[in-house]
């Protein structure tokens, strides 16, 4: 008598339809597994299966039955039934496709490379309030990225001190200043207090500079507390609030999607602790899958890295999460994402930061163009002349790229910019 029915979820002749979701992973059988055994687990304890046979079972539910049907060297396809998802909830979606199959002894490494969500199951998520020209309508800003920065050290300012680095950052031609993903609500800054000091920095920036200025201010806490805060913020005219959106959890970040949309706020989402999940090559879930997700959830940007800063991603990953954040049809790229239509879902910036300056922006532009969300914030506060200088020189160094000029060619009419290339170069920091 059998004991498992893992092999009845692989079916190497079913193609999909047009409404099962397709996921990808790339899997490593446990010694004495098989390929297929392995994937008839994985397949099997994402969607309906269990570990032995059953006495009975009701003949709808192999409709349910996920398959895996395509096996490629270490990569697998399986093919999951809409019915199994419930709809407009990403987090039950996450509690399947990416819940128990990582625990699973047959499996020595297994890592979620990206999911085909189909347009039965898209339409019921709303997806970014803004969408990208919605953003730069609220800002006024075209032809070029937004820019921004967070005031360094990370933490440790007074709020009042917080919001003077701030006007200086506006000043120099940012539009927005930024809270790094550990300032909250602490003791030597309370986030009341600087949400007020920061309005008050924020209208003298904007009287004296004629342009709009904005921040992405740290909401994350409980889902309670985070929707109070993000009162605060648009009672005194903010247009933005920033959530930690892996740390606190997709439902969270769902949730206020719906309450910042209803305060005509957009949200930044902060990618802390992603790494946790995607920097092992061979296990966890790509920051490609992440950026899906939150783009669905309805994020109007989200950090996808530099290629040449301090933190781990290739030019070949920020150019695949661009185009999952940006485009209408995000097209599949071998072994890294899956063919997506986007439908009526709007886009959201990609934000590209952690170890940049001046001299790194041309080779940040050439990844990601300007349809971005760029943020230099060391490279602008480690300026020998101070953060207002090293924000122009900044804009500087991105007039450069667009007017087709070396950096050095540039600084020779720069000041602010000949005095941060002679400093930093194009030094990549590690």
């Amino acid at each position: 008598m059998a004991i498992d029915w893992y092999e009845e979820f692989v079916d190497l002749n079913h193609t999909p339809g047009p409404d099962e979701l397709v996921a990808l992973y790339y899997f490593e059988p446990a010694a004495g597994i098989s390929k297929e055994e392995a994937v008839g687990r994985i397949a099997s304890e994402s969607s309906t299966g269990t570990w032995t046979t059953l006495f009975t079972l009701p003949p709808r539910m192999r409709d349910l039955q996920a398959k895996a049907f395509e096996i490629e060297g270490n990569y697998v396809k399986i093919a999951y039934p809409l019915a199994l998802w419930e709809e407009g909830n990403a987090a039950q979606l996450l509690s399947g496709i990416a819940g128990n199959v990582f625990g699973m002894k047959a499996l020595d490494r297994l890592r979620l490379v990206d999911a085909s969500l189909p347009a039965e199951y898209l339409r019921h998520f709303k997806g970014p309030h803004f969408g990208m020209e919605g953003i730069r309508d609220m800002m006024k800003v075209r032809g070029r990225p937004l820019t921004g920065a967070v005031p360094k050290p990370k933490v440790g300012f007074t709020a009042e001190e917080h919001a003077e680095v701030g006007y200086e950052t506006w000043m120099g031609g940012f539009d927005f200043v930024k809270d790094d993903e550990n300032l909250t609500s602490q003791s030597f800054n309370r986030f009341e207090d600087r949400v007020r000091a920061m309005a008050k920095m924020r209208d003298k920036a904007e009287q004296e500079t004629g342009e709009t200025k904005s921040a992405f201010i740290n909401i994350t806490a409980d889902t309670e507390t985070m929707e109070k805060r993000a009162k605060m913020l648009a009672d005194y005219g903010w247009n933005y609030a920033m959530i930690d959106v892996v740390v606190a959890g997709t439902a969270a970040v769902a949730t206020l999607r719906d309450y910042c949309s209803d305060l005509g706020l957009a949200i930044h989402a902060h990618r802390a602790m992603h790494a946790a999940f995607d920097r092992d090559e061979r296990h966890g879930i790509t920051m490609q899958f992440l950026a899906k997700m939150m783009r669905l959830v309805g994020v109007s940007q989200i950090h996808t890295g530099t290629a040449v800063g301090k933190l781990v991603g290739t030019r070949a990953e920020a150019a695949v999460l661009a185009d999952v954040l940006r485009e209408k049809h995000t097209n599949a790229v071998d072994r890294m994402a899956l063919d997506q239509d986007w439908g009526n879902i709007k886009s959201a910036f990609p934000v590209s930061s952690g170890g940049l300056h001046p001299g790194l922006v041309p080779d940040v532009l050439d990844i990601y163009g300007t349809e971005l969300v760029l943020l230099v914030s060391g490279g602008i506060h480690g300026h020998p002349k101070g953060t207002r200088a090293g924000a122009e020189a900044t804009m500087q160094a991105i007039e450069a790229w667009k007017d087709g000029e070396t950096l050095e060619e540039k600084a020779k009419k720069a000041t602010a910019l000949s005095e941060a290339l002679e400093k930093w170069g194009r030094y990549k920091p590690k």
